[in-house]
């Protein structure tokens, strides 16, 4: 491709400062958006970038409006209290049931109830603590209980185009239209509680977890 350009170089000093950034940014307290803002800057003082190139980066651009008006949506159906108060419905509703059922009615509606959130991390810290507690003092096994709500809130993530901040820069790519990102993942769900759910649970009875 020929002698690497000035403007080249550049970019990829950036991106390779970026990327040490971010993974030594827990260490030093810095924020994962500030590098992200930093090497954008940098880009544009150095003119690899112009204002320009960033306007006409519209699928950027809708990814960031929708995907944070619905992260706001989200949180604020946890400040309100609507998530705590459904977890506990959900939870006194399982009261007295045989353990293998509140738990396949917690691992589906943990699952499902993803499509009301932007996050992950969201959904997680509302119900992940809760519904454990519940599948435990029902009888499940807590080892197994854990494992088994944790691959759940890691399958749920590309339910919708919104799920998860990969699933939305994805889905922003544009190769994939809304409907089709929909119907694909009615299906990819069952398989994914199925190989999830079912046989890695009996996986885990094999190797002797529960």
């Amino acid at each position: 491709m020929g002698k690497m350009s000035t403007p080249e170089k550049i970019m990829g000093s950036v991106f390779i400062l970026a990327l040490v950034l971010w993974m030594i940014s827990s260490f030093i307290g810095l924020d994962s958006t500030l590098v992200a803002f930093l090497a954008v800057s940098i880009l544009l003082v150095t003119g690899v970038l112009s204002v320009s190139d960033v306007l006409h980066e519209t699928g950027a651009w809708n990814t960031l409006i929708w995907f944070s008006i619905l992260i706001f949506m989200a949180n604020e159906l946890n400040l309100l209290g609507f998530i705590p108060w459904l977890s506990k419905t959900v939870a006194g509703a399982m009261h007295g049931l045989n353990w293998g059922i509140v738990l396949l009615v917690l691992v589906l509606f943990y699952f499902y109830i993803h499509y009301l959130f932007a996050s992950g991390t969201a959904q997680v810290t509302a119900m992940y603590g809760a519904f454990l507690g519940v599948a435990i003092s029902a009888g499940a096994p807590a080892l197994m209980s854990a494992i088994l709500l944790g691959f759940t809130g890691a399958i749920m993530s590309s339910t919708t185009h919104f799920s998860s901040g990969p699933a939305t820069v994805l889905f922003g790519s544009g190769y994939v239209p809304q409907g089709t990102w929909w119907k694909l993942n009615v299906v990819l769900e069952i398989f994914y509680l199925f190989v999830f759910g079912i046989i890695g649970t009996l996986w885990m009875k094999l190797i002797g977890i529960w």
